[in-house]
């Protein structure tokens, strides 16, 4: 299929040929481990110098709807190289290698991430190029391009910082429900909106990043912005306006980066999400039905995988915040099939533990429809949850069933059929002793504010004995999680406010499951 094609800058070559000559390449990788699991991230434990992190924006049912003057499209990378001075062939009093020793070649241009709707980019698809939800998940596509990093099994492109609003006109119509397109109606007190226009996107502002501090070898940048499009950002936080930020800082060649995440409701977007993401680098993420790409270049499959990381939690905001420790998505069918882009039959699958000790649980005896309709201990005992002395009701916030299920399980909760392009089912659990055989906390409190720690989750482990629908006689999915991620969602809280910083993150598996993982990136939306 033709594509939209834009003149290619000769001289960027010449540039960076140039350069290879005078510098020597300064991103550090972390070896590989002899021993019998490997990462299935392209950068283990966030150590790499040379930085590869995105950033997108969705409305509620996971589209753009609409651009925000100025903006472009929302996503937008900060994807650069690290070249350190050589000694080769220089001066040995060189002032200008002692100041700089290091230097930042930037892949993605301030052009590149302020495309929109309508402007044409290499590789683009003539049917997405006036599709404002096309486009995006196009422009995704072709920053990948501009940041991606060959690696075996799979090249890898970012890290991705996910923006979301809760906020959903009914008389506007913009979101099907549970696949299926629908009319305007209203109102619905589930959801907030403050009249026309209350689904736009935010704001995005850039740091771009740079070397600083007084030996500049200290790499800052940043993501920033707001929903209240009448902001002023540049100031920081306002009384009654939205916020949010993301910086990274890293110094070079020395440990991790450490992502810090400020989020920050209002009384007119008193529903946000903000999180840090590891996705799939081709195919379907978490709650995304277009093709993506991301950090984990393995899709990790339950049980066998585990999730390092340090999350230090700054300041809590409210009993509305309902902070993930870990919140991991995938996409199978109520028949047990993978997903296909059929938004009528996919399902997001989705499980969240909730840290936050001021979420209690609405499952309990009396509302067995917020329980899950069956526990499953660790040595694979099964207890259903009608049995009152042995279900471990605190273990759970809710659960909530897929709106196409055709056999559940009564009394049920359906899930909200909106927030999601298609049909989705959602397990929230919370620290109870009967994780702890997981590496997750056992009991309120643990990793909240004043406790910083690393945790190394059984992910694997714990997502294989969590129940998820599937239809009666169908073979059981394979459960592969696209998409790992941790950060809060704030759920309609007023103003309110949630810090935290992730340093170290990783996703460990066994070595034998590398074998026959190559893929192919050559899909796009529209073969």
């Amino acid at each position: 299929m033709k594509n939209i094609m834009r003149k290619k800058n000769p001289s960027c070559y010449s540039f960076l040929l140039v350069l290879h000559l005078v510098f020597t390449f300064g991103g550090l990788f972390s070896e590989s481990s002899e021993d019998e699991y490997t990462s299935a991230v392209g950068d283990p434990g966030m150590q790499r110098d040379a930085l590869r992190v995105a950033i997108e924006a969705w409305n509620q049912c996971n589209e753009v709807g609409d651009e925000t003057p100025g903006m472009g499209s929302p996503r937008a990378a900060d994807c650069f190289d690290i070249y350190q001075h050589s000694s080769q062939g220089v001066k040995k009093n060189c002032s200008i290698c002692e100041q700089f020793p290091y230097m930042l070649v930037h892949r993605v241009t301030e052009a590149d991430n302020k495309l929109g709707v309508g402007d044409p980019f290499d590789e683009g698809q003539p049917e997405a190029l006036n599709n404002v939800d096309l486009y995006a998940a196009e422009k995704e596509i072709y920053l990948g391009t501009k940041c991606e990093v060959d690696d075996e099994p799979n090249p890898w492109q970012f890290w991705m910082i996910m923006l979301k609003s809760g906020n959903m006109d009914t008389y506007a119509a913009k979101c099907p429900k549970d696949g299926h397109k629908v009319g305007p109606y209203g109102p619905d007190p589930r959801f907030p909106c403050f009249g026309k226009g209350c689904m736009n996107q935010p704001l995005i502002f850039h740091n771009y990043t740079t070397l600083q501090g007084p030996n500049r070898t200290t790499l800052w940048g940043s993501f920033y912005g707001s929903w209240d499009l009448d902001a002023n950002v540049n100031q920081g936080m306002e009384a009654n306006k939205s916020y949010y930020s993301v910086t990274w800082k890293k110094e070079v060649g020395e440990g991790s980066w450490v992502f810090h995440h400020v989020l920050k409701t209002s009384l007119k977007y008193p529903w946000l999400m903000l999180y840090l993401r590891s996705d799939a680098t081709m195919g379907f993420s978490g709650g995304y039905h277009y093709p993506t790409r991301g950090m984990s270049k393995i899709i990790p499959e339950s049980p066998n995988f585990k999730v390092r990381f340090t999350l230090e939690v700054i300041k809590q905001g409210s009993s509305s915040n309902q902070f993930y420790l870990m919140d991991m998505g995938s996409c199978w069918k109520n028949n047990g099939k993978v997903c296909d882009g059929d938004v009528t039959t996919d399902v997001t699958r989705y499980s969240e533990m909730i840290i936050n000790p001021a979420v209690g649980s609405w499952c309990n005896p009396d509302s067995l429809e917020y329980c899950p309709p069956y526990h499953t201990f660790p040595d694979g005992t099964r207890v259903y949850r009608n049995d009152t002395t042995k279900f471990p009701y605190k273990a759970y916030h809710l659960y909530c069933s897929p709106g196409n299920g055709q056999y559940l399980e009564k009394p049920n909760n359906l899930c909200d059929p909106f927030s999601n392009p298609q049909p989705q089912e959602i397990l929230q659990i919370l620290p109870h002793p009967v994780w702890g055989a997981y590496g997750y906390p056992t009991k309120k409190g643990q990793g909240w504010i004043g406790d910083p720690r690393t945790w190394e989750l059984d992910v694997g482990g714990l997502s294989q004995s969590l129940y998820f629908y599937q239809d009666p006689g169908t073979r059981p999915a394979k459960r592969r999680w696209m998409s790992i991620d941790i950060g809060s969602e704030v759920y309609k809280g007023g103003e309110t406010v949630v810090e935290w910083t992730v340093s170290n993150f990783d996703i460990i598996i066994p070595k034998i499951q590398v074998k026959g993982r190559k893929t192919s990136l050559s899909a796009n939306l529209f073969s």
